[in-house]
């Protein structure tokens, strides 16, 4: 299933950006509640966990 893998390609990504994200805007803003922080690693490594767990599943699959 070509569209898993890509599927989990883009999970990956959204979890590089929200990584990103975060790095910015504690360098350049003031964040000052570690609440979103907190938010935002937890959705990471699940979204890079998902994407992950989606790419080796396929792999898996095909060989």
């Amino acid at each position: 299933m070509a569209y898993e893998k890509e599927f989990g390609k883009w999970l990956m990504d959204i979890a590089k950006y929200m990584v990103t994200a975060l790095l910015l805007s504690s360098t350049f803003g003031n964040m000052n509640n570690p609440l979103i922080v907190a938010c935002v690693v937890v959705a990471s490594a699940s979204t890079l966990g998902a994407g992950l767990w989606l790419i080796n599943n396929t792999e898996k699959k095909e060989s």
